[in-house]
């Protein structure tokens, strides 16, 4: 169950079933003041990270108890690793029934949030603006990509056809 405090973003189903984006703790963005090195440094010193299900519940905010628990976890930062960020794709797309757009949204949060720390954020901020260009290839997809860009390993192999036609990569 939602609260009342949450709001869909644009092109969410008005179903009941299907859980809405909080105004909570996902707006929370950083200030342009926030050192990028200053925060690095406090995930070298030892910042927690979170689980898919933590994530999750600060995204869909399905159950209220959790979601306070969850943000009482990251309150002091937390670091959100790429398969964590992946499978979280995965569960707002398979479980909650988001769209690519809901999804974009949903990591665009998470990027910008002011306790989370991503694992190598230029490369996810990569695979997000990838997703918004070719919805038909999911986050997933982009990040394997992006990473593998990143570390000059391309050509990508898939077999996967809409992946196949991304520049980098080569359909089997």
């Amino acid at each position: 169950m939602t609260s009342s405090s949450s709001v869909a973003p644009d092109g969410m189903p008005p179903r009941k079933s299907t859980p809405h984006f909080s105004r909570g703790v996902l707006r929370k963005r950083r200030s342009p003041q926030q050192s990028k090195k200053g925060f690095a440094r406090k995930c070298a010193s030892g910042m927690r990270s979170i689980d898919t299900n933590v994530l999750v519940r600060l995204i869909v905010r399905d159950d209220g108890r959790q979601a306070e628990r969850a943000e009482a976890f990251i309150a002091n930062g937390a670091w959100v690793s790429h398969l964590v960020l992946a499978e979280t794709c995965w569960v707002l797309e398979s479980v909650y029934g988001l769209r690519a757009a809901q999804i974009a949204t949903a990591i665009d949060m998470l990027l910008n949030h002011a306790q989370l720390a991503m694992q190598d954020r230029d490369i996810a901020t990569t695979a997000l603006a990838s997703l918004r260009r070719q919805p038909a290839v999911s986050f997933s997809d982009n990040l394997i990509l992006a990473i593998a860009r990143t570390n000059g390993h391309v050509p990508l192999g898939t077999f996967d056809r809409p992946l196949g036609r991304l520049e980098g990569v080569q359909r089997l």
